[in-house]
């Protein structure tokens, strides 16, 4: 198992052990030995516990991202989004760890440490958010619009996210695919006045 391979595997324990012992009640210590590694192994990959659950969530996040790469200009985000999931369908290990990464997320409202990894996952999520809106928008990435909307599009999914976590680890409850499509894309729809879930019109050389 390479770095990566063993960052994720610890973090996948990290997350674990946090929900079922506590944020606080959790060492250093215990992650190495649910991983089957020495303590020095955890702090030469992350800097603190709570980073521990950072490569999750980061996992969860690139997994998002990745799919709205895909995203056709022809498409209105709904669309796109529903065939998506048809021919990308999640596996059983990415939906255990979409349930591990909502659990750190409800965690975090109680923690702020662990939201303050979740916050930064958010905040790399954006800037892989900006290129997409800007190809939508045919603008350049550095352009204030662009910005403007790559952030509070970002901003909508996490309340969005955040929402649903917690209906679904505290609450119990359950959505189907087209509820959580149906969440996310109204929240980007309402986030931002410019038209980047709507299909873009065909563009010509020149225009």
């Amino acid at each position: 198992m390479g770095t990566s391979g063993t960052r994720m595997a610890l973090s996948r324990h990290a997350a674990t052990l946090f929900w079922t012992r506590g944020w606080a009640a959790t060492s250093g210590d215990d992650i190495a030995a649910a991983g089957g590694v020495s303590t020095r192994t955890v702090w030469r990959y992350f800097r603190s516990k709570e980073s521990c659950v950072e490569p999750l969530l980061a996992s969860s996040a690139y997994r998002f991202m990745a799919s709205l790469q895909r995203w056709s200009l022809s498409s209105s985000l709904e669309d796109f989004w529903i065939r998506d999931l048809t021919e990308h369908p999640p596996t059983p290990e990415t939906v255990f760890d979409d349930i591990r990464s909502m659990r750190v997320i409800c965690l975090g409202h109680d923690e702020p440490a662990l939201r303050a990894s979740w916050l930064m996952v958010c905040g790399q999520a954006e800037q892989t958010f900006a290129p997409i809106i800007a190809r939508r928008l045919d603008r350049r990435v550095d352009d204030a619009t662009i910005r403007l909307s790559a952030a509070a599009a970002t901003a909508a999914v996490r309340i969005v996210t955040e929402q649903i976590s917690l209906a679904v680890v505290s609450e119990a409850s359950r959505y189907d695919t087209d509820e959580v499509i149906a969440h996310l894309s109204r929240a980007i729809r309402a986030s931002t006045t410019e038209p980047i879930c709507d299909p873009v019109p065909r563009r010509t050389p020149g225009s």
